[in-house]
């Protein structure tokens, strides 16, 4: 499918599209499940535990690595096998406190994808967790100058794309929603008529998969195998 390459509004999702972010999480994870060596319970099992402990979390305590943080160490509380001393604790939060220092890792293509989508259309950028951490990943980038706009919401679901469609006064039949979450980016977007563009992630986090709900719906569904395929479809 090719798009209408004049002037669009392009809304891109931020981690895991633009940088990398969730490999951060997953090794902190790996780290977890070793320290924690749970005696009966599978690798997995012990992840499905504190899957389900994001799961409650989300409303309370948002996204990012803090309330990851603060999710590993109530899984641990939950599953340890031994007394549970200050150091176990110390230990456990590290791994999650560590993923704030990690350094942007731009995905292969991006910077000088956005920088020649930049001249030819409106590019905002919406990325959920919390506001001050996704700032600061943001200016990190270097990639803020491509963006005319930056959202920094709590959940990326269909309301916030009203929100943002309402705040920015654009066309929704003119606008493309950009990302790896279909539960996050694209099935929202698609649910109150935007278009979207699906760009898979190898690492996406499994709290964020859904079936692409694009059937049915008044937007267009475009699925892409990388980023700096955006050109072919909104540059020629």
């Amino acid at each position: 499918m090719t798009t209408n390459t004049r002037w669009q509004h392009l809304i891109f999702d931020a981690d895991d599209t633009l940088w990398e972010n969730n490999i951060h999480f997953e090794r902190a994870i790996e780290d977890f499940l070793d320290f924690l060596d749970h005696s009966t319970l599978t690798r997995e099992e012990a992840r499905t535990v504190l899957d389900e402990i994001e799961r409650a979390n989300f409303g309370v305590h948002g996204y990012g690595s803090a309330a990851f943080t603060r999710n590993l160490r109530l899984c641990y509380e939950h599953l340890a096998e031994r007394e549970i001393s200050e150091d176990d604790l110390r230990t456990v939060m590290a791994f999650g406190e560590r993923i704030l220092s990690q350094p942007i890792e731009l995905i292969d293509g991006v910077e000088e994808t956005l920088a020649l989508l930049a001249e030819r259309h409106d590019l905002t950028l919406m990325t959920k967790g919390h506001p001050e951490e996704q700032r600061m990943k943001i200016d990190r980038s270097g990639l803020g100058s491509y963006f005319r706009h930056a959202a920094v919401v709590p959940e990326k679901d269909a309301a916030a794309y009203r929100s943002l469609v309402a705040q920015l006064e654009v066309d929704p039949a003119r606008t493309w929603m950009i990302g790896n979450s279909p539960k996050s980016d694209i099935n929202p977007a698609l649910a109150v008529g935007l278009n979207a563009v699906f760009i898979p992630h190898h690492a996406t986090w499994r709290l964020e998969h859904q079936d692409l709900n694009g059937d049915g719906r008044p937007g267009k569904l475009l699925v892409l195998e990388r980023f700096r395929d955006l050109g072919r479809h909104f540059l020629d």
